[in-house]
């Protein structure tokens, strides 16, 4: 309750140690003058959160994508070589167009080598991480690798700038997850198509998707991911799809109308904020 200031009184000013003369628990009516509501609150439409809710949807059918070739894999229903060509392939088409007009004999060089270091230790050390976890149970293998694609899926970079992403969780949970999945494949040269296809789905396509994203882009994997589990199986067929079309159109458009409920207060209270020299401000912080 705003109570009434006595004229006798000094006038009520925001020092603790100029206002004796009032109550601790007294609050004048210009207490709250500088109060302010919702700055810089941004008010997105519908087909702006449909529009960057498609990141998280490229995420998951990227998961997805990795778990169908590793029960073709895993079941021997396609040959290694069968899916280590064509994705090979599909990369050199992305590599080629993202780098575009900046492509040279120089740069395509370094990459190169690169690229051959990184296959060649890879196929090296494919018998030893085929190995690795073959001592732990299976269900054990599956629950572990269901978490770390879940922090995959938690920690990834969808374009916001907020302290819980992270590019290294991201990543280092995702081929922790394809090293698990390696030891139930029947070969380390399985293995080592396993964890080619994790370093094409989880390193080279979000970097190449990342700086030019077009909610377009998630349309392809998501029909091969729909034609893939129409042949393994309807029921995860039908819940693919369902969280698709669920984090897609029900999500945004959920957000969309809690946004009338926003209510940010803003005042003198809030946290000093402690502005970094640099080069611009200097003069004007001295």
């Amino acid at each position: 309750m705003v109570k009434k200031e006595d004229p006798k009184r000094q006038p009520w000013v925001k020092n603790l140690y100029s206002n004796r003369e009032y109550p601790d628990n007294y609050t004048d009516a210009s207490f709250l003058k500088d109060l302010r509501t919702n700055l810089h609150v941004r008010i997105y439409t519908y087909r702006e959160a449909l529009a960057g809710v498609t990141v998280l949807s490229n995420q998951i059918s990227c998961i997805t994508g990795f778990l169908i070739l590793y029960q073709l894999l895993f079941s021997d229903s396609v040959a290694p070589t069968t899916i280590l060509v064509p994705s090979c392939g599909v990369t050199g088409i992305g590599y080629v167009c993202y780098r575009g007009r900046s492509l040279s004999l120089t740069l395509l060089g370094e990459d190169s080598k690169t690229l051959v270091t990184v296959v060649l230790f890879g196929y090296i050390f494919s018998p030893m991480l085929h190995t690795l976890t073959q001592a732990i149970s299976t269900d054990t293998i599956y629950t572990m690798t269901f978490f770390v694609l879940l922090a995959n899926l938690m920690f990834s970079n969808y374009g916001l700038d907020v302290d819980i992403v992270s590019k290294a969780i991201s990543l280092n949970a995702a081929i922790f997850g394809a090293i698990c999945l390696a030891s139930r494949l029947p070969t380390s040269y399985h293995a080592f198509v396993l964890l080619v296809e994790a370093a094409v789905f989880f390193v080279l396509y979000p970097i190449m998707t990342e700086s030019n994203w077009h909610a377009a882009f998630m349309l392809p994997i998501f029909v091969t991911c729909c034609l893939a589990l129409y042949w393994i199986s309807f029921p995860v067929l039908y819940l693919y799809a369902f969280t698709i079309i669920f984090v897609n159109f029900v999500c945004p458009f959920i957000f969309v109308k809690q946004q009338q409920f926003k209510f940010n207060i803003h005042g003198p209270w809030d946290e000093a904020i402690v502005e970094e020299n640099t080069d611009d401000n200097l003069d004007e912080n001295l």
